[in-house]
């Protein structure tokens, strides 16, 4: 019998109009909105491109280790297709230098997106899938039991011998099927124009993370058809089940996401940046006064940090400012020349023990400057966006998204995966330039093109997270998504049983 009435439910909805509007729209709308994110993605990818080849020209020009400018871009991901999550909206390119340790927050931008995505940074397919069939979902499901309890077909069904349970379960199973329908097309479509996309490649565990944004879709498609099956079974006309279930529909899609992220003030305590401001201007002072005594001690007179060097190609000059655009951020640069004039090379002995006193000093009290930049970046930035995070959650929508974003790695665990790589980059470097004492070599400030090897440098490399980690940041979310449909099931079965038919 149960095999019977999902068979009639599956007839009766792949014979209905809704159901060809609904496969028609999706795959209109998918395969016009991959079009165009295939293509801003192209440009992103020749950007990073350009700008890769950019900053390793720059760095093979450079002809001393102070003057070097080691900077890291971070490739767009493919998968942002899919749910683009921070991808867009944070920095990616990162100057890595040992005077600094670099975060997240202090990436900039490079290159130019799509003029359209850029006012709707956040449209990717996702976005379609969240929108589009959370509403044909409720469509589907708004008259399953409330149309045929109208139409008193309900009440004929169970004149059989059939149990109430069985009528809900062969509803529902017929409603996801095609539902699946027009989801698993759009999907295959999408693979298909990706896989022939020649700036597209995806490997086995982004197929594989594919899969875990379908299924998370799935789930999510599962628990707007059981709202719109619970609607069904509270009320008793068609027409009052359709224009509830529009209006749970705008206010869980439309209203609530976007309260919470304009409404929510989520700032940190006020006296926060002034403490970090106050406490890194200490720890500089410190240091330009140990600067500052070991000009005085040294045999040369004076205080000079250029020692009277000069040459050709005379470089800047040792110092350090405060940018506001970024927290607390400062700024050393040194001096570099291509030739010494002969007057100065007596003075190189010098110039060498003052960056063998300087060079670890610097490392260590941008070490410092961290410690305390950390816990004020993550009041400012990390700590609210984790609110926001978490209030969503509240929506079946922010549990979606949080999931996907996680499955694509384009949540913020994921970038932060990206430039915590950068920081042991970083590490890697200053330990290069501890070995090899960089910091006293004449290379450090003279040089002539080709005189050091930059391949002998430390390499950056970073690799996505492994499948299994995206997952595991992706399960909570999905196991809410769940239990959130195993709890509107048990509540429809419920209010069905009791109810008169």
């Amino acid at each position: 019998m149960l095999t019977t009435l999902i068979r009639r439910e599956i007839l009766d909805n792949l014979m209905t109009f809704r159901f060809a509007a609904a496969v028609l729209i999706m795959l209109l709308l998918v395969v016009a909105m991959t079009t165009v994110l295939i293509r801003d993605y192209e440009r992103r990818l020749t950007s990073y491109n350009t700008a890769v080849k950019k900053h390793r020209q720059e760095m093979l020009e450079t002809t001393t280790y102070s003057g070097a400018r080691l900077t890291i871009d971070r490739p767009p991901n493919p998968l942002s297709i899919f749910s683009v999550g921070l991808d867009k909206r944070l920095g990616n390119t990162l100057r890595v230098n040992h005077f600094f340790v670099p975060t997240l927050w202090d990436a900039r931008k490079h290159g130019a997106d799509n003029p359209f995505l850029n006012l709707f940074s956040s449209i990717d397919l996702v976005f379609i899938f969240q929108g589009i069939l959370s509403l044909l979902a409720l469509v589907f499901a708004y008259d399953t039991l409330a149309g045929e309890r109208e139409r008193g077909t309900l009440r004929l069904v169970l004149t059989h011998p059939v149990r109430r349970g069985q009528v809900l379960f062969a509803k529902y199973i017929s409603g996801m099927i095609c539902l699946l329908i027009p989801l698993l097309m759009c999907i295959l479509l999408v693979l298909i124009m990706l896989t022939t996309s020649a700036s597209v490649f995806l490997s086995a565990d982004d197929f594989l993370r594919i899969g875990g944004i379908v299924f998370t879709s799935f789930v999510y498609l599962s628990l707007f058809y059981l709202i719109g099956m619970l609607i069904s079974a509270v009320t008793h006309r068609t027409g009052t089940a359709l224009m509830l279930a529009m209006f749970v529909w705008g206010f869980l899609v439309l209203v609530y996401p976007n309260m919470i992220l304009t409404a929510v003030k989520t700032e940190p305590p006020p006296d926060t940046q002034t403490s970090a401001y106050n406490q890194i201007k200490q720890i500089w002072e410190e240091f330009d006064r140990d600067r500052l005594q070991y000009l005085a001690n040294d045999p040369v007179p004076g205080e000079k940090w250029s020692f009277g060097l000069s040459g050709e190609g005379g470089g800047s000059f040792w110092g350090y400012r405060h940018h506001p655009s970024s927290l607390l951020y400062y700024d050393l640069t040194g001096f570099s020349y291509k030739a010494l004039k002969a007057e100065s090379e007596p003075l190189v002995p010098h110039v060498q023990n003052y960056h063998r006193f300087l060079g670890p000093q610097v490392t260590n009290t941008a070490e410092r400057m961290w410690l305390v930049r950390k816990p004020s970046l993550d009041a400012l930035y990390t700590h609210p966006a984790k609110m926001e995070q978490m209030l969503l959650r509240f929506s079946p929508v922010g549990l979606y998204d949080a999931a996907t974003e996680a499955w694509a790695g384009t949540d913020l665990n994921g970038l932060q995966d990206f430039f915590i790589a950068i920081q042991r980059y970083h590490q890697a470097v200053i330990d290069y330039y501890l070995d090899k004492k960089i910091f006293e070599s004449r290379l450090w400030f003279v040089g002539a093109e080709g005189e050091i090897d930059w391949n002998l440098m430390p390499q950056f490399a970073f690799q996505r997270s492994d499948i299994s980690i995206n997952a595991k940041r992706a399960l909570p979310d999905l196991c809410l998504l769940l239990m959130i449909n195993l709890v509107l099931f048990a509540i429809i079965f419920l209010t069905f049983v009791r109810s008169e038919v």
